[in-house]
C-alpha cells in the first residue's frame, strides 16, 4: 500500500500571509504548481493559496438575490459569503485571498484516501503536516505519477511482450 510519505514533495515552496498576490501568482506559474502553503512567522500552517483563489479575482461580483416582503428587502444569499467574495476579488495580499485552515493529511495516509479526498472535495493540493509542522505537500500530479509507475510495473516493460516483435 502506497502512503503519502512515498509520494509527497518535501521541498515545499511556501509564502507568508503578507506576500503580495502578484508574487504568489508568479511562484505558482514559475514552479508549475497549483497551491502554496501559507506559513506564519513561527512556521505554522495558517492557510493555502491556490490558482483558483487567484482566478477568483477575475470574476465579477455577483449581486445578492433579494426579494421584497412587507415593504422590506430580504437577502437570499449570505452577506458573509458575499463579503468573502468581495475580499477575494479586492485582495492584494495572500492573507486576503487564501483559504484559511486548510484540510491537511499526514505522511501515513494511504494514497487511496488522498485521491478520494481530492475528488470528493475538488482539492488539487494537500499539505502534509506532522506534529503541527508542515513536512511536505501532495498534489494531483503526485497521485497521477503513481498510476503511471504502477501501470508500467503491472504491464511489464520488456519489449515484444505486448506488441509487434
Amino acid at each position: 500500500m502506497i502512503k503519502v510519505k512515498d509520494i509527497m514533495s518535501t521541498k515545499v515552496i511556501s509564502v507568508s500571509p503578507e506576500t503580495e498576490i502578484v508574487e504568489a501568482a508568479d511562484l505558482l506559474l514559475k514552479n508549475r504548481i497549483n497551491g502554496l502553503p501559507v506559513l506564519d512567522t513561527s512556521g505554522a500552517l495558517v492557510g493555502i493559496i491556490c490558482q483558483s483563489d487567484l482566478i477568483a479575482q477575475q470574476k465579477k461580483l455577483p449581486l445578492p438575490s433579494l426579494f421584497s416582503f412587507l415593504d422590506g428587502y430580504i437577502a437570499l444569499s449570505s452577506m458573509k459569503n458575499l463579503q468573502r467574495q468581495v475580499d477575494k476579488i479586492a485582495a492584494t495580499t495572500v492573507a486576503q485571498a487564501m483559504t484559511p485552515t486548510p484540510v491537511t493529511i499526514d505522511s501515513a495516509t494511504d494514497i487511496e484516501a488522498v485521491a478520494a479526498l481530492m475528488v470528493d472535495h475538488n482539492f488539487h493540493t494537500l499539505p502534509v503536516v506532522e506534529g503541527g509542522k508542515l513536512v511536505g505537500i501532495v498534489g494531483k500530479e503526485d497521485i497521477l505519477r503513481t498510476l503511471i509507475s504502477n501501470s508500467t510495473m503491472n504491464t511489464g516493460s520488456t519489449s515484444g511482450e505486448h506488441g509487434l516483435a
